[in-house]
């Protein structure tokens, strides 16, 4: 047999296209908007109540401000067509951005705590009133963008923004019971209290989002996909008597790839479908329907072939 090598390119949805990728846009700037409002009225709340509980609320508001900035620009640079230098396209840059997102929050959270530390020891006089009037405009301001984002079926990039302005919402609320138990009881550590509760919200997201992130530019296999299972999917089609050089990564949290050498061999085949194309065409089908893998590199070797290949991790696996 001589040796066929067949590169293909499967392609899914492109995402950001269409009406779909137009409405999460819209949904994303009304909902950045009213973010934006409810930043500059908590900036407002926090210098005249001095509230540390409203300020740490603020911090996460403008990280809210920034993470929908970055789904809204992702979600308008998905809609560009890969191009010779970005074969990929700028799927990488809503990866890059929350990661910086994730930074920031974390920083923010950081420092909120250790305010929150000090001022256990000193506490300072929290105007209850004040406290309860911006803590209230911020709570309507994140139900109003959640209610947008939660229009519609909306993708990963949609939901993630939404999970930030969730958060907001939880944080708000922090600070509506801080100002209750102010103005109720007169209690100093109330706005304290409020301000650790949201930065036990806020760390585990954020590093969570760093996980996620690190993840992904670390080219790590997507979650939910088993590199072994795709393993055992390649092996069992017809005609596949090796796998080696799989790679399993994600170009972002909505577009998983793979890649692999698939050895061929006339030994076992029972129909004509064990040729080349055949192969290639049961391969990208089951990557497909099993692992969501709508983005597949498969190159097709002769047995003779495959012992000139320098096999990569995971090692080559053969049929028994």
């Amino acid at each position: 047999m001589q040796k066929c090598a067949c590169i293909v390119r499967v392609v899914g949805h492109g995402h950001g296209h269409g009406h779909a990728g137009r409405d999460d846009r819209r949904r994303l700037g009304l909902a950045l908007g009213v973010t934006v409002v409810v930043l500059v009225v908590g900036a407002v709340g926090a210098v005249v109540t001095g509230s540390l509980a409203l300020l740490a609320d603020l911090g996460h508001v403008g990280t809210d401000v920034v993470a929908l900035g970055t789904a809204l620009a992702a979600s308008a640079l998905a809609a560009r067509p890969p191009s010779r230098r970005r074969t990929f396209g700028l799927g990488r840059a809503e990866v890059l951005g929350a990661a910086v997102n994730a930074v920031l929050l974390l920083g923010v959270t950081v420092w909120v705590a250790v305010e929150a530390v000090e001022r256990l020891a000193t506490p300072t006089e929290v105007p209850g009133g004040g406290l309860l009037l911006y803590g209230l405009v911020g709570l309507v301001g994140n139900v109003v963008a959640l209610a947008v984002l939660q229009r519609g079926s909306g993708g990963m990039n949609v939901r993630g923004a939404a999970l930030h302005v969730l958060g907001d919402a939880l944080g708000s609320v922090a600070v509506l019971v801080a100002a209750v138990v102010t103005l109720s009881t007169g209690w100093a550590h109330a706005d304290t209290s409020a301000s650790l509760v949201i930065v036990a919200i806020l760390l585990p997201r954020t590093v969570a989002l760093l996980r996620e992130t690190g993840h992904v530019l670390l080219e790590g296999a997507p979650a939910g996909i088993d590199v072994d299972d795709v393993h055992a999917v390649l092996l069992d089609v017809e005609g596949v008597a090796e796998v080696h050089d799989l790679h399993v990564w994600a170009i972002n949290d909505r577009s998983p790839a793979v890649s692999a050498h698939l050895v061929i061999s006339d030994e076992g085949c029972a129909t004509a479908d064990c040729g080349p194309h055949g192969v290639l065409d049961r391969a990208t089908t089951l990557l497909r329907e099993h692992f969501g893998l709508e983005h597949s590199t498969l190159q097709i070797e002769a047995t003779e072939h495959a012992g000139h290949e320098q096999a990569c991790d995971p090692p080559v696996l053969r049929k028994r």
